[in-house]
């Protein structure tokens, strides 16, 4: 079977501070996803996870090695090159939503179409049609306050979706959700992945989370020290993964 990476990092490595006082976050790293992946990175607080993510999804720069998403170098292009990128190729789902105030869901769905210059009549169907898979065809003209917590993150679910891109990177998707929100996104996400309508890279501290995804890689100071896979039964895989956490000292904090 043919594999088709869509990042790849290698001997990725990003330090901060000044010289003789910098704090080594990531230490030669070399990690890859596939087409129609749904992988989970996990990690205690400061092993590095959420400088990975920003790493990959071109937010920040690594400090030495080289990152590729779509078959492209990132760390040799321009500004301008960088936004074409990520506006074309990559999907951001945050923990906080970010959806504009002002503007209604169907709107802020709609909003990376709109500034790339499509019809309004093709950003209505397309957002429609993406609102019918995550239940949200009867809110679409409200506004973020009038929505819960999980109607929001899946309007901003659907936004990351909108432009088709190679890949969806999610920061903590279902920290602000209660379980049942969290439970309904995630199934979403899962559905999406196992349609081929998304390759996601999703960063959690949260096992069940982590136990939505076909593999789990554990980071720790730094490093990738493992990778556990999903077999048929998702409840095993959510074991195992807490007896990895386990197995890497309950005095790290997983917050």
């Amino acid at each position: 079977m043919n594999k088709n990476p869509v990042v790849q990092i290698k001997n990725l490595v990003k330090d901060y501070g000044t010289k003789g006082f910098q704090t080594k976050v990531l230490k030669g790293i070399d990690f890859t996803i596939e087409k129609d992946d749904f992988i989970a990175v996990m990690g205690p607080s400061g092993s590095g996870k959420t400088t990975l993510l920003n790493i990959l999804s071109t937010i920040d720069q690594p400090t030495m090695g080289t990152v590729f998403v779509d078959g492209q170098e990132v760390t040799r292009m321009s500004n301008r090159e960088l936004s074409k990128l990520r506006r074309d190729k990559i999907g951001f789902i945050f923990q906080d939503y970010n959806l504009l105030d002002t503007m209604t869901l169907q709107d802020n769905i709609a909003l990376p179409l709109s500034l790339g210059g499509v019809s309004g009549r093709e950003c209505v169907e397309r957002v429609e049609k993406l609102a019918r898979r995550f239940g949200l065809e009867e809110h679409l003209k409200k506004y973020p306050y009038q929505l819960s917590g999980g109607q929001k993150q899946r309007g901003a679910t659907c936004r990351a979706l909108i432009t088709g891109p190679e890949i969806i990177f999610a920061d903590e998707p279902t920290g602000a959700l209660d379980s049942k929100a969290g439970r309904e996104l995630l199934e979403c996400l899962r559905g999406v992945n196992e349609n081929g309508q998304a390759t996601i890279l999703m960063v959690t501290h949260d096992p069940f989370c982590a136990s939505y995804a076909r593999d789990v890689y554990m980071l720790c100071d730094g490093r990738m020290i493992c990778r556990i896979s999903r077999g048929a039964d998702r409840k095993e895989f959510y074991d195992r993964i807490i007896d990895m956490q386990t197995s890497m000292g309950g005095e790290l904090s997983w917050g």
